[in-house]
């Protein structure tokens, strides 16, 4: 599936004036993180090397648990598009801006069926190119995220700026690298490692197509190892917009995935929404309610193809205000190449 981007321009967020003081919590659920293995692999080795930032959370934290094993088990290292607010090179200037906000697009529950009918569709009528075993699959995004952050006892809610995100894996996931500027060195980081995860290409070529299967997976997983208090329809929602992100799936199980989500309760249509780059469309979405949070999946009005993600506060919380967008990504470029760090039409 590819994102077939337009021109970017900056998302439309309004900065929120007099923000409220909140309590030092970790981020709310509804966002997610590498691929636990590998992830405390990389930790270890940049706490080693790389200097510690006291204010600003690990850098190989990508969107805070909502179920941790899940992630390992059918998201895998990379998914979700965004490393949290790294610091591992000592690079401060990422999260120093006011909350970002947005207006809340009207939710329509009755219309998400037909809705997930014409993106399935344009899904299943995306031409892929094939992939062989010694490529990569490159991934593009741009992202920011919005949290609390504490210094000298006192908490204030900060943003991210908008920054790049590239990703490179093997088709199997044992290879891999990521490079985004202020979470990684300039140079970037290693994916790699022995314990491929799911979200790789030839694992999720053998996931079952079938959606009444896939569903069942995916709960299964979800019950098994999801946080106790994550709601049960919320982690398999989130656990599909996982697999849509940061990975490549094949046509027929991206199809697939949009019929499956289909048969979540709680899942709902939105008549607008923006991505990190500020490109409008229509979503699909669901409420955490626990949070007050809602994951919305962005896609081109037009073309239905999927534009990317982002998480929203549309009921008022303890640490968030209504409209506040914790979460952001835009993906920008989706392709094939054939060397790790070579950025599609120039040498990487």
């Amino acid at each position: 599936m590819n994102a077939s981007p337009s021109q970017p321009h900056p998302a439309e967020w309004t900065e929120t004036q007099g923000l409220l003081p909140s309590v030092e919590r970790d981020l709310p659920a509804g966002r997610h993180q590498f691929h636990k293995e590998q992830m405390m692999v990389r930790i270890r080795e940049d706490l080693r090397t790389t200097p510690v930032v006291p204010a600003r959370r690990n850098p190989f934290l990508r969107r805070a648990v909502l179920l941790p094993a899940l992630a390992c088990a059918l998201a895998g290292a990379v998914v979700g598009g965004l490393a949290l607010t790294g610091g591992g090179d000592g690079n401060t200037s990422l999260a120093t801006g006011p909350a970002l906000t947005t207006r809340i697009g009207a939710a329509d529950a009755q219309g998400a069926d037909r809705l997930l009918d014409h993106i399935s569709l344009a899904a299943a009528d995306t031409s892929e190119p094939a992939v062989r075993d010694d490529q990569f699959l490159y991934i593009a995004s741009k992202v920011a995220s919005t949290y609390p952050k504490t210094v000298d006892d006192r908490t204030t809610v900060v943003s991210e700026k908008l920054h790049s995100r590239q990703v490179w894996m093997s088709p199997d996931g044992r290879n891999g690298w990521l490079i985004e500027p202020g979470n990684t060195s300039e140079d970037g980081i290693t994916l790699a490692g022995p314990n491929p995860p799911s979200s790789a290409y030839h694992r999720l070529a053998r996931l079952p197509t079938e959606p009444g299967a896939l569903l069942r997976k995916i709960y299964q997983e979800s019950d098994a190892n999801r946080d106790p208090e994550v709601p049960r329809d919320q982690a398999a929602f989130v656990a599909i917009g996982d697999l849509l992100t940061e990975s490549y799936p094949p046509a027929n199980l991206t199809a697939a995935l949009y019929k499956a989500a289909a048969e979540i309760p709680g899942v709902v249509a939105v008549d607008d929404a923006v991505d990190a780059v500020g490109r409008h469309g229509v979503a699909i979405a669901r409420l955490d309610e626990q949070s007050g949070q809602r994951t919305e999946w962005i896609f081109d009005r037009k073309t239905y193809a999927f534009l990317g993600e982002r998480n929203v506060q549309v009921e008022p919380s303890e640490t968030f205000k209504k409209g506040t967008v914790t979460f952001t990504v835009a993906i920008t470029r989706r392709a094939v190449v054939n060397e790790m760090k070579e950025v599609p039409g120039r040498a990487g």
